[in-house]
């Protein structure tokens, strides 16, 4: 079997369904649970720290891990690093098979920070009837210290070991999500997978194949095509700074789309409408991501051309601010201040000698839209209100990342294409 510790709604598990191969996932979340349920995914619904090893011993060929990022993550308070040595001890300790874990969650700030490892407890039982064939597991780019001191542990027990930072969006993923990443097998050279896209497309050489563009946020969602190109780069710069990544259009809107016969709508069908116009509010037709089939297409104001959306990764003076034309930032939840929404403004420079257009008002996003971003599926499952479907979203492995680790170890062809973007 392939164990998967900490699986979540089903980042990992997803991307091994779509290759052909199914996991066992360990979850304590309620709704993380009932989301896994109704994809089909195998669950044990229990506290992986509580939980004992000897059941998947002598059977285990994969093993998977992503342990919760709270502690540890720039959304949280970040206690995790201050608990770090707490950590590396246990990791020592573990590998070694003396348990001290009690003891050292005693001195933690944060209770879930030893979580991160739960996996060594695990690695150590199963290492002992020469167990597993591979490790794949996957954290905030904090925990990479912590990697390492895993990776050298699995060093001695014979296993080939790669550990580093990955960008999710040069694999695919419409998100410049950063993570650390360990790998290691026992049968084949750990190594990461080629990158498959780049910032700025690559041509393909005689030094090897090329690299398609990042994946934008419109084309991930469906909502209309960006790569017609425009002869001008807008100031600003792109995700890191610098040079805009996407001159092919980061003030093409999703009404320009329209006209040019290549926009599809929105999932909830939003009604877009200036404060102006008197709306206030944005309207829906039918309700939550469920609406049906047959609701109305989205109406626009004479005014609906003058705007671009973005998406603003947070309600902090800091937040992530990204066009449609381009990947989205890192996407995380988990209180009101992570809330992401879709804010407009002005497409083109309005005549000085017109009255201001007033702004749009933010449109919050969709566990719909935040799961395609992921890159589950459209008709993803997501069990729970809002708050817990979001939760679910932020702490998952993107399954376009995931199959893009797992399948040289599995041994089995993976096409992308089978990964699809927009609904």
């Amino acid at each position: 079997m392939i164990l998967d510790l900490f699986a979540g709604a089903g980042g990992f598990s997803h991307a091994l369904t779509v290759l052909g191969v199914r996991d066992v996932g360990l979850e304590w979340d309620e709704w993380a649970c009932k989301t896994r349920a109704a994809a089909g995914q195998l669950t044990i619904r229990t506290d992986v720290a509580m939980y004992p090893v000897r059941p998947f011993t002598g059977r285990t060929t994969g093993f998977l891990a992503s342990p919760p990022c709270q502690a540890w993550s720039m959304a949280g308070k970040r206690l995790g690093l201050v608990d770090q040595p707490l950590v590396h001890e246990a990791v020592e300790n573990l590998a070694a098979g003396r348990d001290t874990r009690d003891k050292l969650l005693a001195a933690c700030r944060d209770e879930r920070s030893l979580l991160a490892a739960e996996p060594m407890r695990y690695l150590h039982a199963l290492n002992t009837v020469g167990e597993p064939e591979w490790v794949a597991m996957e954290e905030v780019p904090d925990v990479l210290p912590l990697w390492k001191q895993y990776a050298a542990v699995l060093r001695r027990w014979g296993f080939s070991v790669w550990t580093g930072i990955l960008n999710a969006a040069d694999y695919g993923v419409p998100q410049t999500r950063r993570r650390a990443i360990l790998l290691a097998s026992r049968v084949r050279t750990a190594q990461p997978p080629a990158p498959t896209h780049a910032r700025i497309a690559e041509p393909e050489s005689l030094f090897g194949p090329g690299r398609a563009r990042w994946v934008s946020m419109a084309q991930a969602l469906g909502w209309g095509a960006t790569d017609r190109p425009v002869p001008t780069v807008c100031a600003g710069g792109g995700p890191g700074g610098g040079p805009e990544p996407f001159p092919s259009g980061s003030r093409q809107t999703l009404f320009n789309a329209r006209d040019r016969g290549t926009w599809t709508p929105r999932p909830d069908a939003v009604v877009l409408r200036s404060r102006r116009k008197g709306a206030g509010r944005v309207a829906r037709y039918g309700t939550g991501d469920n609406r049906a089939a047959t609701a109305p297409a989205p109406a626009f104001t004479t005014e609906a051309d003058r705007w671009s959306w973005s998406l603003r990764s947070n309600n902090q003076a800091n937040a992530t601010i990204r066009p449609l034309s381009q990947p989205a930032g890192t996407l995380f939840f988990g209180h009101r201040a992570n809330e992401c929404t879709w804010i407009a403004e002005p497409a083109t420079e309005q005549p000085q000698d017109t009255e201001p257009a007033a702004v749009p008002e933010p449109i919050r996003i969709t566990a719909r839209e935040a799961g395609m971003l992921q890159t589950f599926p459209a008709d993803y499952p997501w069990a729970g209100n809002k708050g817990q479907q979001f939760s679910q979203i932020g702490n998952a492995v993107p399954p376009l990342l995931a199959a893009h680790l797992l399948a040289p170890h599995l041994h089995v062809p993976f096409n992308p294409d089978d990964f699809t973007l927009a609904a």
